[in-house]
């Protein structure tokens, strides 16, 4: 790699390890690591996706219906929400949990791969006649 490579990396590598945003609030677990969370406080339950630029984090939020449970899915603060459901209040904060939790494994597998801490796609010739 050049100097100039090297250099955009680690500039890419020190805005991806900026701490979480402080809209990301504890939730009290249980032993398996599931969240605990009672039927009454459901509705509004939220996390927010990692990310460095606020523009495209995701944010999942649990919304309690007429019929049931919703959970609205964000990208950015001015986006329009896309809600899964209807479902019970159980099953909408799960949805919320995990869509973070791969979110946040997504995000750790792409700046390991930036900054050079973990495996990178084979680079593969695309030139002409080279399939």
């Amino acid at each position: 790699m050049s100097v100039a490579t090297d250099h955009a990396l680690a500039t890419i590598a020190s805005i991806l390890d900026q701490p979480e945003s402080k809209a990301d609030k504890a939730v009290p677990s249980n032993k398996a690591g599931a969240t605990m969370v009672s039927f009454d406080q459901a509705d509004g339950y939220t996390k927010i996706g990692p990310g460095p630029i606020s523009a495209i984090r995701f944010r999942w939020t649990a919304r309690r219906g007429d019929d049931g449970y919703y959970v609205d899915e964000t990208v950015g603060p001015t986006s329009i929400a896309v809600g899964t459901g209807p479902m019970t209040a159980e099953a909408a904060v799960r949805l919320v949990d995990s869509r973070a939790r791969e979110a946040i494994e997504r995000f750790e597998a792409l700046k390991n791969e930036m900054t050079g801490k973990g495996p990178t796609a084979a680079f593969l010739p695309s030139g002409p006649g080279e399939k």
